[in-house]
């Protein structure tokens, strides 16, 4: 039976901040690197990214040879002794994380070890190189090297050459403001970027082809709630102003996507944001699936602070200077201690991983609102900030996005409003 080391590592600047994640595939018996993996992961906490790195490696190992056993280090003391069953797992977000990482191989093949953070350098060196490339405007950074001997057959389009480095079609984009990381770290960065950019000009691209069969994806159907008397005059209503309910043309938008939901009849599960507005649609949908509606506050709209109930030409009127700054840099907050567009950012891309993770092979429909959709899309395409000002997204739309198990998304439809047509 073979044997194989996982070293892997991520981390975070910020916590959270921008992130990567880096893990390496070495033979016990040779000492032989086979496998080098590093992605950059948008703005997530150091134990996702940590968490992030082990699945990496351990689903490397096992596209290598799924009947071989595992010895992983890390120098996360955290990760080691959860994954060890020493240290309870608390925080929902590890959880999923955790669970995953744990079916990749059978119970007993593998275990764990802690090391200092000098012995763990190769996977260190492949979470900063992800993290630099991703501050300096890689924001699809993906890497993935195989050996010509390792025995990965078919894992990579480059495998055959000995390299294969791409961009991860799901790669995670967060808006955070990194500027002082950008900083600091302005040299590697742009050198980082450039060994990319010059081995993808002779690297056959792997951008989601290079892995093996993943199984069914888990497929979030993405409804925007009904109109609300807000909603006809274009004010902003996020979650800190009146949570409005829908208005009658919104509950006969509801009924209407509801009805259309039934007919494709592929929805296993209905998760909701917790305001009125989208606990009603929810609700009305639910009728027509025979399904239960659960609630998840990550899915909640962005608090647009003392904007909440006005119009864009009122605010422009009133705070000019906030509108001007929050239109020119998604992490500026509105006017009275709002949310960014990049905080509402972070909590998005946390709740698709736990979701994610807890719906693998399902098709889950999300009732929510512009901006977590807006979101779920930039993140999946791994398209910049600015492209949230870019799309439109009517009431009661149906949006798409398949996510695989190796991270990768494919968005599947976006605004569409066919079921409203009489």
């Amino acid at each position: 039976m073979r044997e194989f080391i996982v070293e892997a590592d991520g981390g975070s600047r910020g916590n959270p901040g921008p992130a990567g994640f880096g893990a390496v595939v070495t033979d016990a018996a040779t000492g032989e690197t086979l496998v080098e993996r590093a992605e950059y992961l948008g703005v997530v906490t150091n134990n996702v990214a940590e968490y992030r790195g082990l699945l990496a490696g351990l689903r490397a190992a096992h596209d290598l040879d799924p009947a071989a056993t595992v010895h992983v280090r890390m120098d996360s003391k955290l990760v080691v002794e959860q994954m060890s069953g020493r240290w309870k797992i608390k925080h929902p977000d590890m959880k999923p994380l955790a669970a995953e990482a744990a079916r990749v191989f059978p119970p007993g093949r593998v275990t764990y070890e802690w090391i200092p953070r000098e012995r763990n350098k190769a996977a260190d060196r492949l979470a900063n190189e992800a993290m630099d490339a991703g501050v300096s405007g890689e924001t699809g950074y993906s890497v993935r090297r195989e050996s010509v001997g390792g025995g990965a057959a078919g894992t990579g389009a480059g495998a055959g050459a000995g390299v294969g480095i791409g961009v991860g079609i799901g790669a995670d984009v967060e808006a955070g403001t990194a500027e002082a990381a950008v900083d600091a770290t302005a040299g590697t960065a742009k050198a980082a970027a450039a060994d990319v950019r010059a081995a993808r000009s002779v690297a056959a691209p792997t951008s989601g082809w290079s892995a093996p069969d993943l199984g069914a994806p888990a497929t979030f159907v993405l409804l925007r709630h009904g109109e609300t008397p807000l909603t006809p005059q274009k004010r902003f209503s996020g979650s800190g102003g009146t949570d409005p309910s829908l208005s009658a043309a919104g509950r006969e938008q509801a009924e209407r996507a509801g009805a259309a939901l039934a007919r494709r009849g592929t929805i296993q599960h209905i998760v909701s944001s917790p305001l009125a507005r989208t606990r009603e649609t929810a609700g009305i949908v639910a009728a027509h699936l025979g399904l239960e509606v659960t609630v998840e506050d990550g899915l909640r709209e962005t608090d647009f602070g003392a904007w909440e109930g006005l119009t864009f030409a009122e605010v422009r009127e009133r705070h000019p200077d906030d509108l001007n700054a929050w239109l020119a840099d998604t992490g500026a907050r509105p006017t009275g201690g709002g949310e960014s567009f990049a905080e509402t950012a972070v909590r998005v891309a946390a709740v698709r991983d736990k979701l994610t993770a807890a719906h693998a092979g399902r098709t889950v429909l999300l009732v929510t609102h512009v901006t977590p959709i807006k979101t779920f899309v930039r993140l999946a395409l791994g398209a910049p900030p600015e492209s949230l000002f870019r799309m439109e997204l009517s009431a009661a739309s149906v949006s798409a996005i398949a996510y695989y198990a190796d991270g990768n998304a494919s968005v599947r439809l976006l605004n569409d409003t066919s079921h409203l047509r009489a």
